[in-house]
């Protein structure tokens, strides 16, 4: 199978495409969430559009919060299985999780802004006793 060359991008490229850099997809490669690519001659890495479906994969996943662990998991499923429907059982584990903890942390959250404004209504009430005992003395 022949490939024509509007197909194949260079890393410069694809980071370019991404706007990451060109060391964070080799570092993607060193870790295990991206196969190797193929090279031309002279070393030059080349992608297809499959593999970078894989690195907007990944960057959506960073986004969500997924760790590189947790991302690396995913990967290992993969390459067992090769099929994403593999790797969604245990994407949902993961973002179950995640969707857990932002639940716990608004939580605290809404719980710290009670407290700020119960604080701050109690130093309104100081300032406006102070006042008013100022205002007397007058």
């Amino acid at each position: 199978m022949k490939i024509s060359n509007d197909e194949l991008f260079q890393i410069g490229e694809v980071a370019e495409m991404l706007g990451i850099t060109t060391r964070t997809i080799r570092y993607y490669e060193e870790i295990g969430l991206m196969d190797p690519p193929q090279r031309l001659e002279g070393g030059i890495r080349i992608y297809r559009k499959d593999d970078i479906k894989r690195l907007k994969f990944i960057l959506k996943l960073k986004e969500l919060g997924i760790s590189l662990k947790e991302m690396q998991e995913l990967a290992q499923i993969y390459k067992i299985h090769q099929t994403p429907e593999k790797i969604m059982p245990k994407l949902i584990e993961i973002l179950d999780s995640h969707i857990a903890k932002i639940d716990e942390k608004i939580a605290k959250l809404a719980s710290l802004r009670n407290d700020i404004v119960d604080y701050k209504a109690k130093i309104l009430k100081i300032l406006k006793q102070n006042n008013t005992k100022f205002s007397q003395k007058n």
